[in-house]
C-alpha cells in the first residue's frame, strides 16, 4: 500500500503578525463624524483592516462618488457597478464639514472610478477641495484620482484646484496590468503622473504600488 505522508504541522503566526482591532472613543467619534455627515470612505468600502487603528488617530481616507466603482481591479473589494447614481452635488460640502469637525490637518480624498462620466468626476474633486479650503484653510490636502481614461483636459481641471499633494497610484508592473488592472493602462498612468508636474512643476506628486502579485 502506498504510504500517505503525514500532514505538516501548521506553525502558529508570530505576534507581530496579527493586530486586534479595538474600538475607543476616537475611533467611534471618527465613524459617528462619517455616518453624520453621509460620506463613504475607502477604509470601509475596501474592507481596510487598518480601519480602527487609522480612525483612533482620525485617519479617515473619504472616497467621493459613491460606494461602487465602474472598474473591475482584481486587488479591491470596493463593489463593482455598471450603473452607478448621479453624482451627489452636496458632497464637496459635506466632505468639507467632517473635515472640520474631526479637526484634520491632513485631508486624503480618493473616489471609486466613474468612467460613465465625461470628465471621470474631475470636477467634482475639484469642488470637493475648494470646499474643503474655504471651510479649513490650515489644512492641507492629498487627492487621489483615477486615470480620467487620458482625459488631459479633466486632468488640468483638478490640477488647476491645487491640492497639495496629487496621487495616482500605479499599483503594480506593467506586465501585470490585465491581470490586475484590466480597465487601465501602465503608460496612460505614467502618462498622467507626469503631465501633473509639466501643468504645476511645484505641485508634489505621489504614486503607491504593490509587491508580491508575480514582478520579479
Amino acid at each position: 500500500m502506498p504510504v500517505i505522508p503525514a500532514s505538516p504541522v501548521r506553525q502558529r503566526l508570530p505576534a507581530w503578525f496579527k493586530r486586534s482591532l479595538p474600538a475607543n472613543a476616537v475611533s467611534s467619534e471618527t465613524d459617528a463624524v462619517v455616518r453624520k455627515h453621509g460620506l463613504a470612505t475607502v477604509c470601509e468600502e475596501a474592507s481596510c483592516p487598518n480601519r480602527q487603528e487609522c480612525w483612533s488617530k482620525k485617519a479617515a481616507t473619504f472616497m467621493l462618488m459613491g460606494e461602487a466603482c465602474t472598474r473591475t481591479c482584481t486587488f479591491c473589494d470596493v463593489a463593482f457597478t455598471k450603473a452607478p447614481p448621479p453624482l451627489d452635488a452636496s458632497e464637496p460640502e459635506r466632505v468639507a464639514a467632517a473635515v472640520a469637525e474631526l479637526g484634520l490637518r491632513f485631508a486624503v480624498i480618493t473616489s471609486v472610478n466613474r468612467d460613465d462620466l465625461a470628465d471621470g468626476g474631475a470636477a467634482h474633486f475639484a469642488a470637493t477641495v475648494r470646499a474643503v479650503r474655504a471651510r479649513c484653510p490650515g489644512t492641507l490636502v492629498e487627492i487621489l484620482t483615477p486615470d480620467f481614461r487620458g482625459n488631459w483636459d479633466a486632468l488640468a481641471v483638478a490640477v488647476a484646484a491645487r491640492p497639495d499633494v496629487y496621487n495616482h497610484n500605479l499599483e503594480t508592473i506593467g506586465r501585470l496590468y490585465p491581470t490586475v488592472r484590466p480597465q487601465a493602462r501602465y503608460r496612460r498612468s505614467l502618462e498622467l503622473l507626469g503631465r501633473i508636474k509639466r501643468l504645476d512643476p511645484a505641485m508634489l506628486t505621489k504614486s503607491g504600488i504593490m509587491v508580491g502579485l508575480g514582478e520579479t
